[in-house]
Parts: C-alpha cells; sequence; structure tokens
C-alpha cells in the first residue's frame, strides 16, 4: 500500500496534476490545479498582432491551459498560455514564471516582437500558418 501511494504521488508530481502532459515536468511552476481560459480574452489585450494567428498559437501551445507547463529536452521549461520559456523570464516577468495570463500575455507580445514582430519564434507557427505573420 505504501508503495502504490508512493508511486501514485511521484506521477502526480510529474504531470502537475494534468498540466504537464507528457509527465515528464521537473516541477510545477504554475501549481497543480488547471486554468482554461478563453484565448481570444487575452489575444485582444494587443491589437498589432493577428487575432487569429494569437489564438492558433496559443491554443496549441497550451490548449487554453493558463498553467501549462512543458519541460524540454534541453533542461528548459515553458510555462503559460503561449508557453513561454524560462530563458525569456527575466526580460519580462521580473525572473518568475509568468503564469497569471496576463503576465504571460505580455510576455507573449515581448517575444512576437523579438521575432520582428511575427510569431517565428514559437514552434507552432508552422501549424498556424504563421511563422511570417502579424
Amino acid at each position: 500500500l505504501h508503495l502504490l501511494v508512493l508511486f501514485i504521488a511521484l506521477v502526480s508530481a510529474n504531470t502537475c496534476g494534468g498540466n504537464c502532459p507528457s509527465g515528464d515536468c521537473t516541477d510545477c511552476p504554475c501549481g497543480t490545479s488547471t486554468n482554461h481560459l478563453t484565448i481570444s480574452q487575452y489575444c485582444k489585450l494587443h491589437t498589432d498582432w493577428s487575432q487569429s494567428c494569437c489564438e492558433c498559437i496559443a491554443s496549441h501551445e497550451s490548449g487554453g491551459n493558463g498553467n501549462a507547463v512543458n519541460h524540454n529536452t534541453n533542461g528548459s521549461d515553458d510555462v503559460g498560455l503561449f508557453q513561454i520559456n524560462n530563458v525569456n523570464w527575466g526580460q519580462c516577468s521580473g525572473g518568475s514564471a509568468p503564469c497569471n495570463p496576463s503576465t504571460n500575455t505580455a510576455c507573449a507580445h515581448k517575444v512576437w516582437q523579438w521575432g520582428g514582430n511575427t510569431w517565428k519564434l514559437w514552434s507552432t507557427c508552422g501549424v498556424c500558418g504563421c511563422c511570417r505573420s502579424k
């Protein structure tokens, strides 16, 4: 029984309560509760980018879960609605994980600007047809 409880605890920690679907997360920076959001509400915070590209990117990155986390093969972590990589946290969220959806969206806007006002810095830009789009 004790081994079963330990096994369940380890599995839950690795998936972050469903926020880490790959099951290989080393920690849960946005917690273990899902936070399903209306993506369009956050995309509308910025009018200079394509709303349809914004919605597609966020949908493919997080499925609309503002607490989503992904542990990458290079050891970095992506979090939130737009899956902002931890290498960007210092420049857009004071060094902490941008789990708050408004902060995550502001970070996404900065990353979008760093990409020349395009979505090319997201791996999902191709599936959305948005790599060169605003």
